[in-house]
Protein backbone atom coordinates (compact mmCIF):
# COMPACT_ATOMS: atom_id res chain seq x y z
CA UNK A 1 0.00 0.00 0.00
CA UNK A 2 1.34 3.45 -0.89
CA UNK A 3 2.17 5.41 2.25
CA UNK A 4 2.95 9.06 2.51
CA UNK A 5 5.25 8.57 5.50
CA UNK A 6 8.89 9.09 6.27
CA UNK A 7 11.12 6.02 6.60
CA UNK A 8 12.54 5.27 9.98
CA UNK A 9 16.02 6.51 9.07
CA UNK A 10 14.59 9.96 8.30
CA UNK A 11 13.70 10.54 11.93
CA UNK A 12 16.60 12.98 12.09
CA UNK A 13 14.33 15.45 10.32
CA UNK A 14 12.22 15.64 13.46
CA UNK A 15 13.66 16.38 16.90
CA UNK A 16 13.17 13.30 19.02
CA UNK A 17 13.87 12.37 22.63
CA UNK A 18 17.47 11.57 23.43
CA UNK A 19 18.14 7.87 22.84
CA UNK A 20 18.37 5.62 25.85
CA UNK A 21 21.52 3.48 26.02
CA UNK A 22 20.56 -0.02 25.03
CA UNK A 23 20.56 -2.38 28.01
CA UNK A 24 22.24 -5.73 27.89
CA UNK A 25 20.14 -8.18 25.90
CA UNK A 26 17.68 -10.07 28.03
CA UNK A 27 17.09 -13.67 26.99
CA UNK A 28 13.55 -14.01 25.76
CA UNK A 29 11.84 -17.32 25.08
CA UNK A 30 10.95 -17.92 21.46
CA UNK A 31 7.34 -17.25 20.62
CA UNK A 32 5.09 -20.15 21.43
CA UNK A 33 3.91 -22.12 18.39
CA UNK A 34 0.28 -20.98 18.73
CA UNK A 35 0.18 -19.54 15.22
CA UNK A 36 -3.59 -19.37 15.00
CA UNK A 37 -4.53 -19.09 18.66
CA UNK A 38 -2.37 -16.02 19.31
CA UNK A 39 -3.96 -13.73 16.70
CA UNK A 40 -7.40 -14.99 17.77
CA UNK A 41 -6.65 -14.09 21.38
CA UNK A 42 -5.37 -10.61 20.48
CA UNK A 43 -8.31 -9.89 18.17
CA UNK A 44 -10.76 -11.04 20.85
CA UNK A 45 -9.19 -8.62 23.34
CA UNK A 46 -9.55 -5.79 20.82
CA UNK A 47 -13.21 -6.67 20.22
CA UNK A 48 -13.88 -6.69 23.97
CA UNK A 49 -12.42 -3.28 24.79
CA UNK A 50 -13.68 -1.56 21.62
CA UNK A 51 -17.05 -3.32 21.72
CA UNK A 52 -17.57 -2.00 25.22
CA UNK A 53 -17.41 1.54 23.85
CA UNK A 54 -20.29 0.77 21.50
CA UNK A 55 -22.40 -1.56 23.65
CA UNK A 56 -23.10 0.99 26.37
CA UNK A 57 -24.96 3.15 23.85
CA UNK A 58 -27.68 0.51 23.64
CA UNK A 59 -28.26 0.84 27.37
CA UNK A 60 -28.80 4.63 27.25
CA UNK A 61 -32.64 4.43 27.08
CA UNK A 62 -32.62 1.86 29.94
CA UNK A 63 -30.30 4.01 32.02
CA UNK A 64 -32.38 7.13 31.35
CA UNK A 65 -35.48 5.36 32.70
CA UNK A 66 -33.68 3.60 35.57
CA UNK A 67 -33.75 4.30 39.30
CA UNK A 68 -30.44 6.18 38.89
CA UNK A 69 -32.35 9.04 37.18
CA UNK A 70 -29.34 10.36 35.24
CA UNK A 71 -29.52 13.73 33.51
CA UNK A 72 -28.77 14.11 29.79
CA UNK A 73 -25.21 15.17 30.58
CA UNK A 74 -24.80 12.26 33.02
CA UNK A 75 -25.79 9.85 30.24
CA UNK A 76 -23.03 11.24 28.04
CA UNK A 77 -20.55 10.96 30.93
CA UNK A 78 -21.54 7.32 31.51
CA UNK A 79 -20.57 6.64 27.91
CA UNK A 80 -17.53 8.94 27.76
CA UNK A 81 -15.82 8.32 31.12
CA UNK A 82 -14.65 4.91 29.92
CA UNK A 83 -13.61 6.30 26.57
CA UNK A 84 -11.66 9.29 27.86
CA UNK A 85 -9.58 7.25 30.33
CA UNK A 86 -9.07 4.71 27.59
CA UNK A 87 -7.91 7.40 25.16
CA UNK A 88 -5.63 9.33 27.50
CA UNK A 89 -3.92 6.35 29.15
CA UNK A 90 -3.48 4.09 26.16
CA UNK A 91 -0.04 5.54 25.34
CA UNK A 92 1.14 5.07 28.95
CA UNK A 93 -0.33 1.56 28.66
CA UNK A 94 1.78 0.86 25.60
CA UNK A 95 4.90 2.33 27.18
CA UNK A 96 4.31 0.30 30.34
CA UNK A 97 4.17 -2.81 28.17
CA UNK A 98 7.45 -1.85 26.50
CA UNK A 99 9.12 -1.43 29.88
CA UNK A 100 7.55 -4.05 32.15
CA UNK A 101 6.61 -6.69 29.59
CA UNK A 102 3.73 -6.57 27.13
CA UNK A 103 2.19 -9.85 28.16
CA UNK A 104 2.15 -8.96 31.86
CA UNK A 105 0.65 -5.52 31.29
CA UNK A 106 -1.94 -7.01 28.94
CA UNK A 107 -2.97 -9.55 31.59
CA UNK A 108 -3.11 -6.85 34.27
CA UNK A 109 -5.32 -4.76 32.02
CA UNK A 110 -7.78 -7.60 31.49
CA UNK A 111 -8.04 -8.18 35.25
CA UNK A 112 -8.54 -4.45 35.88
CA UNK A 113 -11.16 -4.39 33.14
CA UNK A 114 -13.03 -7.22 34.88
CA UNK A 115 -12.87 -5.39 38.23
CA UNK A 116 -14.18 -2.15 36.71
CA UNK A 117 -17.11 -3.79 34.98
CA UNK A 118 -18.01 -5.61 38.19
CA UNK A 119 -18.06 -2.27 40.05
CA UNK A 120 -20.21 -0.73 37.32
CA UNK A 121 -22.70 -3.59 37.50
CA UNK A 122 -23.12 -3.18 41.25
CA UNK A 123 -23.17 0.64 41.30
CA UNK A 124 -26.12 2.03 43.33
CA UNK A 125 -25.72 5.58 41.98
CA UNK A 126 -24.24 7.57 39.12
CA UNK A 127 -20.94 8.56 40.85
CA UNK A 128 -20.04 4.93 41.58
CA UNK A 129 -21.06 3.92 38.07
CA UNK A 130 -18.72 6.59 36.70
CA UNK A 131 -15.94 5.32 38.99
CA UNK A 132 -16.43 1.80 37.63
CA UNK A 133 -16.35 3.13 34.08
CA UNK A 134 -13.07 4.95 34.82
CA UNK A 135 -11.44 1.80 36.23
CA UNK A 136 -12.61 -0.17 33.20
CA UNK A 137 -11.12 2.48 30.91
CA UNK A 138 -7.75 2.23 32.67
CA UNK A 139 -7.83 -1.53 32.12
CA UNK A 140 -8.72 -1.12 28.45
CA UNK A 141 -5.81 1.31 28.03
CA UNK A 142 -3.45 -1.40 29.23
CA UNK A 143 -5.00 -4.00 26.93
CA UNK A 144 -5.34 -2.44 23.49
CA UNK A 145 -1.81 -1.21 22.64
CA UNK A 146 -0.21 -4.37 23.91
CA UNK A 147 -2.35 -6.61 21.70
CA UNK A 148 -0.73 -5.11 18.60
CA UNK A 149 2.71 -5.05 20.22
CA UNK A 150 2.46 -8.76 21.07
CA UNK A 151 1.37 -9.53 17.51
CA UNK A 152 4.23 -7.57 15.97
CA UNK A 153 6.69 -9.42 18.21
CA UNK A 154 5.35 -12.88 17.45
CA UNK A 155 4.31 -12.68 13.80
CA UNK A 156 6.93 -13.17 11.04
CA UNK A 157 7.92 -10.03 9.16
CA UNK A 158 6.23 -11.11 5.94
CA UNK A 159 2.87 -11.40 7.72
CA UNK A 160 2.98 -8.20 9.73
CA UNK A 161 1.24 -6.05 7.13
CA UNK A 162 -1.71 -8.42 7.00
CA UNK A 163 -1.78 -8.68 10.80
CA UNK A 164 -1.87 -4.89 11.17
CA UNK A 165 -4.73 -4.68 8.64
CA UNK A 166 -6.69 -7.39 10.46
CA UNK A 167 -6.04 -5.75 13.84
CA UNK A 168 -7.24 -2.40 12.46
CA UNK A 169 -10.35 -4.07 11.04
CA UNK A 170 -11.10 -5.52 14.48
CA UNK A 171 -11.32 -2.01 15.90
CA UNK A 172 -14.14 -1.33 13.46
CA UNK A 173 -15.81 -4.72 13.70
CA UNK A 174 -15.50 -4.59 17.49
CA UNK A 175 -17.89 -1.67 17.66
CA UNK A 176 -20.49 -3.56 15.69
CA UNK A 177 -20.02 -6.77 17.67
CA UNK A 178 -20.47 -4.66 20.79
CA UNK A 179 -23.81 -3.46 19.43
CA UNK A 180 -25.03 -6.94 18.53
CA UNK A 181 -23.73 -8.67 21.65
CA UNK A 182 -24.86 -5.84 23.86
CA UNK A 183 -28.34 -6.03 22.38
CA UNK A 184 -28.52 -9.74 23.11
CA UNK A 185 -27.41 -9.25 26.72
CA UNK A 186 -29.64 -6.23 27.35
CA UNK A 187 -32.68 -8.11 26.09
CA UNK A 188 -32.60 -9.68 29.55
CA UNK A 189 -34.15 -6.43 30.77
CA UNK A 190 -31.48 -4.68 32.87
CA UNK A 191 -28.54 -2.46 31.99
CA UNK A 192 -26.57 -4.15 34.78
CA UNK A 193 -26.41 -7.37 32.76
CA UNK A 194 -24.24 -5.61 30.20
CA UNK A 195 -21.48 -5.09 32.76
CA UNK A 196 -21.93 -8.45 34.45
CA UNK A 197 -21.51 -10.26 31.13
CA UNK A 198 -18.15 -8.57 30.53
CA UNK A 199 -16.62 -9.91 33.76
CA UNK A 200 -16.34 -13.62 32.81
CA UNK A 201 -15.36 -12.73 29.23
CA UNK A 202 -12.41 -10.66 30.48
CA UNK A 203 -11.34 -13.38 32.91
CA UNK A 204 -11.52 -16.10 30.25
CA UNK A 205 -9.50 -13.97 27.86
CA UNK A 206 -6.89 -13.43 30.58
CA UNK A 207 -6.53 -17.20 30.95
CA UNK A 208 -6.32 -17.60 27.16
CA UNK A 209 -3.67 -14.90 26.80
CA UNK A 210 -1.65 -16.34 29.67
CA UNK A 211 -1.51 -19.63 27.79
CA UNK A 212 -0.76 -18.54 24.21
CA UNK A 213 1.03 -15.18 24.32
CA UNK A 214 4.84 -15.16 24.21
CA UNK A 215 7.04 -13.08 26.47
CA UNK A 216 8.65 -10.14 24.66
CA UNK A 217 11.80 -8.14 25.33
CA UNK A 218 11.61 -5.19 27.68
CA UNK A 219 12.82 -1.71 26.77
CA UNK A 220 14.27 0.64 29.34
CA UNK A 221 11.78 3.43 28.66
CA UNK A 222 10.82 5.73 31.50
CA UNK A 223 7.19 6.43 32.19
CA UNK A 224 5.73 9.92 32.29
CA UNK A 225 3.00 10.06 34.97
CA UNK A 226 2.83 13.87 35.00
CA UNK A 227 2.27 13.99 31.27
CA UNK A 228 -0.46 11.36 31.51
CA UNK A 229 -2.18 13.23 34.36
CA UNK A 230 -2.13 16.52 32.45
CA UNK A 231 -3.52 14.84 29.32
CA UNK A 232 -6.39 13.23 31.22
CA UNK A 233 -7.20 16.52 32.93
CA UNK A 234 -7.12 18.46 29.66
CA UNK A 235 -9.45 16.02 27.89
CA UNK A 236 -11.89 15.85 30.81
CA UNK A 237 -11.99 19.66 31.01
CA UNK A 238 -12.70 19.87 27.26
CA UNK A 239 -15.58 17.42 27.57
CA UNK A 240 -16.96 19.32 30.57
CA UNK A 241 -17.21 22.39 28.36
CA UNK A 242 -18.90 20.49 25.53
CA UNK A 243 -21.21 18.19 27.51
CA UNK A 244 -22.45 20.60 30.18
CA UNK A 245 -23.28 23.41 27.76
CA UNK A 246 -26.97 22.59 27.14
CA UNK A 247 -27.79 22.16 30.84
CA UNK A 248 -25.47 24.67 32.56
CA UNK A 249 -25.60 27.29 29.80
CA UNK A 250 -22.84 28.14 27.34
CA UNK A 251 -21.98 31.29 29.24
CA UNK A 252 -21.85 29.60 32.64
CA UNK A 253 -18.70 29.56 34.75
CA UNK A 254 -18.59 25.76 34.53
CA UNK A 255 -18.55 25.67 30.73
CA UNK A 256 -16.19 28.61 30.25
CA UNK A 257 -13.95 27.24 32.98
CA UNK A 258 -13.93 23.84 31.25
CA UNK A 259 -12.76 25.26 27.95
CA UNK A 260 -10.24 27.61 29.57
CA UNK A 261 -8.93 24.84 31.82
CA UNK A 262 -8.59 22.51 28.86
CA UNK A 263 -6.54 25.06 26.91
CA UNK A 264 -4.29 25.66 29.93
CA UNK A 265 -3.79 21.96 30.62
CA UNK A 266 -3.07 21.11 26.98
CA UNK A 267 -0.49 23.91 26.96
CA UNK A 268 1.05 22.61 30.18
CA UNK A 269 1.10 19.08 28.78
CA UNK A 270 2.90 20.24 25.64
CA UNK A 271 5.52 22.13 27.66
CA UNK A 272 6.09 19.19 30.00
CA UNK A 273 6.46 16.73 27.14
CA UNK A 274 8.91 19.02 25.31
CA UNK A 275 11.09 19.29 28.41
CA UNK A 276 10.87 15.68 29.56
CA UNK A 277 13.93 13.66 28.61
CA UNK A 278 11.83 10.61 27.75
CA UNK A 279 8.28 11.72 26.90
CA UNK A 280 5.65 9.13 26.16
CA UNK A 281 4.52 11.20 23.19
CA UNK A 282 6.89 13.85 21.91
CA UNK A 283 4.74 16.69 20.43
CA UNK A 284 7.54 17.30 17.91
CA UNK A 285 6.62 14.02 16.22
CA UNK A 286 3.60 15.82 14.80
CA UNK A 287 5.95 17.86 12.65
CA UNK A 288 5.93 14.81 10.38
CA UNK A 289 3.10 15.74 8.00
CA UNK A 290 2.05 12.15 7.30
CA UNK A 291 1.79 11.28 10.99
CA UNK A 292 -0.10 14.48 11.76
CA UNK A 293 -2.62 14.02 8.96
CA UNK A 294 -3.09 10.30 9.66
CA UNK A 295 -3.83 10.99 13.34
CA UNK A 296 -6.32 13.70 12.40
CA UNK A 297 -7.92 11.33 9.92
CA UNK A 298 -8.25 8.53 12.47
CA UNK A 299 -9.79 10.95 14.96
CA UNK A 300 -12.29 12.13 12.35
CA UNK A 301 -13.39 8.62 11.33
CA UNK A 302 -14.05 7.51 14.90
CA UNK A 303 -15.61 10.89 15.69
CA UNK A 304 -18.24 10.07 13.06
CA UNK A 305 -18.58 6.35 13.73
CA UNK A 306 -19.15 6.51 17.47
CA UNK A 307 -21.38 9.56 17.23
CA UNK A 308 -23.48 7.35 14.98
CA UNK A 309 -23.42 4.52 17.53
CA UNK A 310 -24.60 6.88 20.26
CA UNK A 311 -27.56 8.15 18.23
CA UNK A 312 -28.36 4.88 16.45
CA UNK A 313 -29.21 3.00 19.64
CA UNK A 314 -31.72 5.56 20.86
CA UNK A 315 -33.12 6.38 17.40
CA UNK A 316 -33.98 2.78 16.61
CA UNK A 317 -35.55 2.24 20.04
CA UNK A 318 -37.43 5.53 20.34
CA UNK A 319 -38.00 6.47 16.72
CA UNK A 320 -38.53 3.06 15.11
CA UNK A 321 -39.88 1.19 18.13
CA UNK A 322 -37.23 -1.55 17.91
CA UNK A 323 -36.49 -3.75 20.90
CA UNK A 324 -32.97 -3.68 22.26
CA UNK A 325 -31.91 -6.92 20.52
CA UNK A 326 -33.27 -5.77 17.17
CA UNK A 327 -31.54 -2.45 17.73
CA UNK A 328 -28.22 -4.22 18.24
CA UNK A 329 -28.75 -6.18 15.04
CA UNK A 330 -29.82 -3.03 13.22
CA UNK A 331 -26.23 -1.78 12.90
CA UNK A 332 -25.05 -4.91 11.05
CA UNK A 333 -25.22 -3.35 7.55
CA UNK A 334 -22.34 -1.11 8.60
CA UNK A 335 -20.12 -4.17 9.00
CA UNK A 336 -20.77 -5.76 5.62
CA UNK A 337 -18.21 -3.61 3.75
CA UNK A 338 -15.69 -4.01 6.60
CA UNK A 339 -15.93 -7.80 6.53
CA UNK A 340 -15.93 -8.14 2.75
CA UNK A 341 -13.58 -5.33 1.80
CA UNK A 342 -10.83 -5.00 4.44
CA UNK A 343 -8.32 -7.14 2.52
CA UNK A 344 -9.03 -5.28 -0.74
CA UNK A 345 -8.12 -1.82 0.51
CA UNK A 346 -4.33 -2.17 0.14
CA UNK A 347 -4.47 -3.20 -3.57
CA UNK A 348 -6.93 -0.37 -4.22
CA UNK A 349 -4.66 2.17 -2.54
CA UNK A 350 -1.71 0.98 -4.62
CA UNK A 351 -3.78 1.37 -7.77
CA UNK A 352 -5.36 4.79 -7.20
CA UNK A 353 -3.00 6.29 -4.62
CA UNK A 354 -3.18 7.18 -0.95
CA UNK A 355 -4.79 10.58 -1.41
CA UNK A 356 -7.59 9.29 -3.63
CA UNK A 357 -8.26 6.43 -1.19
CA UNK A 358 -8.57 8.82 1.74
CA UNK A 359 -10.74 11.23 -0.25
CA UNK A 360 -13.13 8.39 -1.06
CA UNK A 361 -13.11 7.23 2.55
CA UNK A 362 -14.14 10.59 3.99
CA UNK A 363 -16.65 11.20 1.23
CA UNK A 364 -18.39 7.92 2.06
CA UNK A 365 -18.29 8.39 5.85
CA UNK A 366 -19.44 12.01 5.79
CA UNK A 367 -21.96 11.42 3.00
CA UNK A 368 -23.38 8.38 4.79
CA UNK A 369 -23.90 10.35 7.99
CA UNK A 370 -25.60 13.16 6.10
CA UNK A 371 -27.80 10.59 4.41
CA UNK A 372 -28.75 9.09 7.77
CA UNK A 373 -29.79 12.56 8.94
CA UNK A 374 -32.58 12.50 6.33
CA UNK A 375 -34.14 9.37 7.85
CA UNK A 376 -37.18 9.84 10.08
CA UNK A 377 -39.55 7.61 12.03
CA UNK A 378 -41.62 6.88 8.94
CA UNK A 379 -38.68 5.87 6.72
CA UNK A 380 -38.39 2.15 6.00
CA UNK A 381 -35.46 0.45 7.69
CA UNK A 382 -34.05 -0.54 4.28
CA UNK A 383 -33.39 3.14 3.57
CA UNK A 384 -31.61 3.48 6.89
CA UNK A 385 -29.59 0.32 6.24
CA UNK A 386 -28.51 1.62 2.84
CA UNK A 387 -26.90 4.69 4.38
CA UNK A 388 -25.22 2.48 6.98
CA UNK A 389 -23.60 0.53 4.12
CA UNK A 390 -22.39 3.79 2.57
CA UNK A 391 -20.83 4.81 5.89
CA UNK A 392 -19.31 1.34 6.29
CA UNK A 393 -17.56 1.61 2.91
CA UNK A 394 -15.85 4.77 4.10
CA UNK A 395 -14.78 3.18 7.38
CA UNK A 396 -13.43 0.18 5.47
CA UNK A 397 -11.29 2.38 3.24
CA UNK A 398 -10.04 4.54 6.11
CA UNK A 399 -9.04 2.14 8.89
CA UNK A 400 -6.24 0.04 7.34
CA UNK A 401 -4.95 3.01 5.33
CA UNK A 402 -4.62 5.33 8.31
CA UNK A 403 -3.47 2.59 10.69
CA UNK A 404 -0.65 1.60 8.35
CA UNK A 405 0.42 5.22 7.94
CA UNK A 406 0.69 5.75 11.70
CA UNK A 407 2.49 2.44 12.28
CA UNK A 408 4.98 3.17 9.52
CA UNK A 409 5.96 6.50 11.06
CA UNK A 410 7.62 5.02 14.15
CA UNK A 411 10.49 2.54 14.58
CA UNK A 412 9.81 -1.04 15.78
CA UNK A 413 11.25 -0.30 19.23
CA UNK A 414 8.30 2.05 19.79
CA UNK A 415 5.66 -0.45 18.73
CA UNK A 416 3.78 -0.03 21.99
CA UNK A 417 3.78 3.76 21.76
CA UNK A 418 2.80 3.59 18.08
CA UNK A 419 -0.15 1.33 18.84
CA UNK A 420 -1.03 3.62 21.71
CA UNK A 421 -1.00 6.64 19.42
CA UNK A 422 -3.42 4.89 17.08
CA UNK A 423 -5.69 3.97 19.95
CA UNK A 424 -5.52 7.48 21.44
CA UNK A 425 -6.70 9.07 18.23
CA UNK A 426 -9.47 6.48 17.86
CA UNK A 427 -10.78 6.76 21.39
CA UNK A 428 -10.38 10.53 21.64
CA UNK A 429 -12.35 10.82 18.41
CA UNK A 430 -14.98 8.47 19.85
CA UNK A 431 -15.30 10.47 23.07
CA UNK A 432 -15.47 13.75 21.18
CA UNK A 433 -18.07 12.40 18.76
CA UNK A 434 -20.32 11.21 21.58
CA UNK A 435 -19.93 14.51 23.43
CA UNK A 436 -20.66 16.68 20.40
CA UNK A 437 -23.62 14.72 19.10
CA UNK A 438 -25.03 14.37 22.62
CA UNK A 439 -24.79 18.13 23.07
CA UNK A 440 -26.38 18.96 19.71
CA UNK A 441 -29.09 16.35 20.20
CA UNK A 442 -29.98 17.63 23.67
CA UNK A 443 -30.11 21.28 22.62
CA UNK A 444 -32.27 20.55 19.57
CA UNK A 445 -34.49 18.11 21.48
CA UNK A 446 -35.32 20.71 24.13
CA UNK A 447 -36.05 23.43 21.56
CA UNK A 448 -38.22 21.06 19.47
CA UNK A 449 -40.42 19.97 22.39
CA UNK A 450 -43.92 21.46 22.48
CA UNK A 451 -43.94 24.53 24.71
CA UNK A 452 -46.28 23.03 27.32
CA UNK A 453 -44.01 20.01 27.81
CA UNK A 454 -40.87 22.12 27.88
CA UNK A 455 -42.34 24.68 30.28
CA UNK A 456 -44.01 21.99 32.37
CA UNK A 457 -40.60 20.57 33.14
CA UNK A 458 -39.30 24.03 34.04
CA UNK A 459 -41.77 24.22 36.93
CA UNK A 460 -40.02 21.24 38.50
CA UNK A 461 -36.29 20.78 37.95
CA UNK A 462 -35.71 22.67 34.71
CA UNK A 463 -36.53 21.75 31.14
CA UNK A 464 -36.63 18.02 30.40
CA UNK A 465 -33.41 17.05 28.59
CA UNK A 466 -34.10 13.36 27.89
CA UNK A 467 -37.00 11.38 26.51
CA UNK A 468 -37.48 9.73 29.91
CA UNK A 469 -37.67 13.11 31.68
CA UNK A 470 -40.12 14.46 29.09
CA UNK A 471 -42.37 11.39 29.42
CA UNK A 472 -42.31 11.77 33.19
CA UNK A 473 -43.36 15.41 32.77
CA UNK A 474 -46.07 15.00 30.10
CA UNK A 475 -47.10 11.37 30.43
CA UNK A 476 -47.16 8.56 27.84
CA UNK A 477 -50.05 10.20 25.98
CA UNK A 478 -47.61 12.76 24.56
CA UNK A 479 -45.08 10.15 23.47
CA UNK A 480 -45.47 10.95 19.76
CA UNK A 481 -44.63 14.62 20.26
CA UNK A 482 -41.66 13.76 22.45
CA UNK A 483 -40.27 11.16 20.02
CA UNK A 484 -40.71 13.59 17.13
CA UNK A 485 -38.61 16.13 19.03
CA UNK A 486 -35.98 13.47 19.72
CA UNK A 487 -35.78 12.45 16.04
CA UNK A 488 -35.34 16.11 15.12
CA UNK A 489 -32.46 16.33 17.58
CA UNK A 490 -30.87 13.13 16.22
CA UNK A 491 -31.10 14.42 12.64
CA UNK A 492 -29.48 17.72 13.62
CA UNK A 493 -26.69 15.90 15.40
CA UNK A 494 -25.95 13.66 12.42
CA UNK A 495 -25.88 16.65 10.07
CA UNK A 496 -23.34 18.41 12.28
CA UNK A 497 -21.20 15.28 12.59
CA UNK A 498 -21.40 14.48 8.87
CA UNK A 499 -20.38 18.00 7.87
CA UNK A 500 -17.52 17.95 10.39
CA UNK A 501 -16.20 14.65 9.00
CA UNK A 502 -16.22 16.06 5.45
CA UNK A 503 -14.35 19.21 6.53
CA UNK A 504 -11.78 17.25 8.56
CA UNK A 505 -11.35 14.78 5.72
CA UNK A 506 -10.67 17.61 3.29
CA UNK A 507 -7.98 18.93 5.65
CA UNK A 508 -6.38 15.47 5.87
CA UNK A 509 -6.24 15.05 2.09
CA UNK A 510 -4.99 18.61 1.59
CA UNK A 511 -2.20 18.06 4.13
CA UNK A 512 -1.24 14.84 2.37
CA UNK A 513 -1.10 16.54 -1.03
CA UNK A 514 0.97 19.46 0.29
CA UNK A 515 3.46 17.21 2.07
CA UNK A 516 3.81 15.00 -1.02
CA UNK A 517 4.57 17.98 -3.25
CA UNK A 518 7.06 19.35 -0.70
CA UNK A 519 8.84 16.00 -0.59
CA UNK A 520 9.22 15.86 -4.38
CA UNK A 521 10.24 19.48 -4.86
Amino acid sequence: MERNVLPHDSAKAVPAPAPVPAPAPVPVPAPAPHHRALPAAMYACVVLVVGTVAAINLAVPMLAASALHPSASALVWIVDTYVIFFACLVIPGGAAGDRFGRKGVLLSGLLLFAAGTALSAAAPNVPLLLAGRAVTGVGAAAVLPNTLAVLLHAVPAERRGRSIAAWAAMTGIGGVIGNVGGGAVLSGGSWRWLFLAAVPIALLLAAFVARVAPVSARHDRRLDPLGALLLVGACVALLVGIVQGPEAGWGSALVIGGFAGSAALFTAWTLVELRTEHPLLDPRLFRVPALRSACLGMTAVFFGMFALFYVNASFLQYGKGFGVLRTGLGIIPLTVPIILGAQRVAPLARRIGLDATLALAFAFVGGGLLGLSTVNSGTAYTGYAGWLVVTGIGVTLALPTLSGAISGSLPPAQAGVGAGLQATTREFGSALGVAVIGTVLTARFVSALPADIRDGGAHGHGHPHTVAQALATAGPGRRHDIVTAFVSGADSGLRVIGAAVLVLGALVVLQSLISRRAATS
